[in-house]
C-alpha cells in the first residue's frame, strides 16, 4: 500500500504533484528549454522555468499561519496540502515577496530557501527591505535583498523586473514616497509575465498592463468580504475584467483554497473569462503548464 506524504491531512486537496513527483517534473521540463514552464505552489506561489533557471514567486510553503492564528478568532485552516518542502527547491536563482504579509514573506519558506540556494536574490519593494531584513534575520544592508519600486528595473540571471504599485486595498508609500505593495512584470526571453501581489484595480493599472503587452498575468480572485478582517484583492469577476481590458494573453487566478476563511470559489472567475472571451487557464495545486505562445 502506498504510503501518505508527511503533510497529508484527511480532507483536504491533494496537490497533483508533490515533494518528489514534482521535483522529477521540474527536472524533465529542462529537456523543453524554449517553452515557459510554471507550477502553481499554492496561494500566490508559482515557480517558473525557463532556459533552465528558476523563479519563484511570493511563495508560502509552511504552517506558520495555521499556528499562529490557531486560538484566535481568525483561524487559518489549511485547505489544500503543501505542495513541496522549500528545503527541496535547491535550484532557485531568484524569489519575489511583493508585500509584507506573511503568506507572501514568510520565514519559514524563505528561510530554508536561503540555506539551500547560496547565490538566492530575493526582490521585493524598496520600502520593505528593512522589514523583510529584520523578519529574515539577515543583516541590513543584506546585498541578496534586492529592492524595486514604481518602474523601476531589475535584472537577475535571466529574468528582468520591473516594478509596479499595487492596491491592497490602497496605493499606500513608505515616507520616502515608495510603494509598499507591488506587483512585478518580469521579462523572460520572449515573454512578459506579471505577477500582481495582492492588489484590487484601480485608475491606470489596465492601461500600464496593456502597454506592457503581458503574455501571462497570475491575478488573485479571493475578493474583499469585510468579515474576513483582512486587507482584499480583485474578486473572479473583477480579475477577469481587469485580463480583458489589459489584453493579457492568458490569465491563470490565484490566491484561493489555502486557508478556509480567505477563499472563494473560481466559478464566477471561470463564466466571466468564458463572456468576455478571455483565454485563462485553471490550475490546480501541484500542476505544471508548460506554455509557447510565440510558437
Amino acid at each position: 500500500m502506498e504510503s501518505e506524504p508527511e503533510n497529508f491531512h484527511a480532507g483536504m486537496i491533494r496537490p497533483i504533484l508533490q515533494d518528489a513527483a514534482l521535483l522529477a517534473d521540474i527536472t524533465l521540463a529542462r529537456g523543453a528549454p524554449d517553452a515557459l514552464h510554471v507550477w502553481w505552489l499554492g496561494q500566490s506561489g508559482f515557480l517558473v522555468q525557463w532556459q533552465g533557471r528558476h523563479l519563484l514567486f511570493d511563495p508560502y510553503l509552511s504552517d506558520s499561519l495555521t499556528h499562529k492564528y490557531a486560538t484566535t478568532n481568525k483561524p487559518h485552516v489549511r485547505m489544500t496540502e503543501r505542495v513541496i518542502a522549500p528545503e527541496l527547491l535547491d535550484f532557485i536563482d531568484v524569489v519575489t515577496s511583493s508585500h509584507n504579509h506573511t503568506d507572501h514573506l514568510d520565514a519559514e519558506t524563505l528561510g530554508p530557501l536561503f540555506r539551500v540556494n547560496p547565490g538566492l536574490q530575493l526582490v521585493a519593494p524598496a520600502a520593505n527591505r528593512s522589514f523583510i531584513c529584520e523578519r529574515l534575520g539577515r543583516p541590513p544592508d543584506d546585498p541578496a535583498i534586492q529592492g524595486l519600486d514604481d518602474g523601476t528595473h531589475l535584472t537577475v540571471k535571466i529574468f528582468t523586473f520591473t516594478g509596479l504599485p499595487a492596491a491592497h486595498e490602497n496605493l499606500d508609500k513608505d515616507e520616502l514616497g515608495r510603494h509598499r505593495y507591488l506587483g512585478f512584470l518580469v521579462k523572460a526571453g520572449p515573454w512578459t509575465i506579471y505577477h500582481s501581489g495582492d492588489t484590487i484595480d484601480y485608475p491606470g493599472l489596465a492601461a500600464r498592463l496593456k502597454d506592457a503587452k503581458v503574455d501571462l498575468a497570475f491575478l488573485p480572485i479571493n475578493g474583499r468580504a469585510p468579515e474576513r478582517q483582512v486587507s482584499g484583492n480583485l474578486n473572479g469577476v473583477e480579475a477577469a475584467r481587469l485580463a480583458h481590458a489589459a489584453h493579457i494573453g492568458l490569465v491563470v487566478p490565484c490566491h484561493y483554497e489555502m486557508f478556509e476563511f480567505n477563499t472563494a470559489s473560481p466559478a464566477d472567475f471561470v463564466a466571466e473569462c468564458t463572456r468576455l472571451d478571455q483565454r485563462f487557464h485553471l490550475m490546480q495545486a501541484g500542476e505544471h503548464l508548460a506554455w509557447n505562445p510565440h510558437e
